[in-house]
């Protein structure tokens, strides 16, 4: 039985996201061992506090953009491995940097994917196959290690919330009305980003119809987005747009009736908390990323490149005029008739 693990999952927000399910499983099947996880130092504090991590240890990318300071960086950082003792690490990640980390832990068991990139699996003591990568679900693909591993529990999303920043967006919202729709516009792939006025469309049919709060959500360079969004509303806008945390981007997204956003980590990360997602799908798809638990309100464009995998379009993003508000409406609808029959039961 290992006593100390390694999960090496450094980025990025939805891909960390995804592995939660890999922990909990660990934590069951090996009640005692000492559990680490390797991420980057930006998406360290969404797993402070997780209940089944005694430990996070961060990598510094920034380390990295001058050649001196990375040299001396990634001694240091190999030596902390090193000093861990580990004897089981799991690579989730799957490329030639984690392929090292794997290496530089000198553990005895190292388990990764035989398709990893970059030539990772070369590290590796044990390359897990998975010849059906392409048409099973990311959570489910990083769920086949666990399962080698003997982890025979149902998947589960665990993600930890300060009470703190529970409180603070309670107090912030608490005098706005609901259904408070969480909203992420921005997307790093630009064949990701369904258009903000698109946006703007759907949610001036949800708030005509329903009432409530749009709250917008994203990094700071997503400010933009949300400002040309907000700027088409009529209805209550509370923007936390690059003001937020990662620990309190899941107290907002705890506290949301229903997440509206792009492929991208915010969408996941509000997945895993339990909300019901809508999302726009255009380059990517849902049975390999979707929001796992709300796969059938996320909407796939249906132009013959749909789910391309292309972080630039070649065919002027037919896509975006497409994937129209109107074709979002009877999933986000329903989600929304779903939440006020609740709240009128509950009244």
């Amino acid at each position: 039985m290992p006593r100390r693990i390694a999960i090496i999952k450094p980025s990025a927000l939805g891909d960390i996201v995804h592995a939660l399910p890999v922990l909990t499983a660990l934590r069951e099947r090996f009640p005692d061992a000492h559990i680490t996880w390797v991420v980057n130092r930006g998406f360290e504090p969404l797993l402070v506090g997780h209940p089944h991590l005694n430990a996070t240890l961060a990598f510094d990318r920034a380390a990295f953009r001058k050649l001196g300071s990375a040299v001396r960086y990634s001694l240091g950082f190999v030596n902390r491995l090193r000093r861990e003792r580990f004897d089981l690490v799991i690579d989730l990640q799957g490329l030639l940097r984690t392929g090292l980390m794997c290496a530089a832990t000198g553990s005895p068991v190292k388990v990764g994917f035989a398709n990893a990139r970059e030539g990772a699996a070369r590290f590796y003591t044990h390359a897990v196959e998975v010849p059906d990568a392409d048409r099973i679900h990311a959570v489910d693909r990083y769920w086949r290690i666990a399962e080698l591993l003997g982890c025979r529990s149902a998947k589960r999303f665990i993600v930890p919330l300060r009470e703190s920043e529970v409180d603070a967006v309670h107090r912030e919202l608490a005098t706005l009305p609901r259904p408070w729709l969480a909203v992420a516009a921005g997307a790093k792939w630009v064949t990701k980003r369904w258009p903000p006025a698109h946006f703007a469309t759907l949610l001036t049919k949800a708030q005509r119809e329903f009432g409530g709060t749009v709250l917008l959500v994203g990094a700071a360079e997503d400010n933009a987005l949300s400002a040309e969004i907000a700027s088409q509303l009529r209805g209550p806008v509370r923007d936390f747009t690059g003001k937020t945390s990662l620990p309190k981007l899941a107290a907002v997204f705890a506290a949301a009736d229903v997440m509206v956003g792009n492929d991208t980590g915010p969408l996941h990360l509000a997945a895993a908390l339990g909300r019901p997602c809508v999302a726009p799908y255009t380059c990517t798809q849902v049975k390999l990323h979707g929001p796992y638990s709300s796969a059938n309100t996320a909407v796939e464009t249906g132009v013959p490149c749909a789910g391309s995998y292309l972080k630039k379009c070649p065919n002027g993003m037919v896509c975006f005029a497409d994937l129209t508000p109107e074709k979002l409406w009877p999933p986000l609808a329903e989600v929304l008739t779903t939440w006020q029959r609740r709240i009128s039961h509950s009244a």
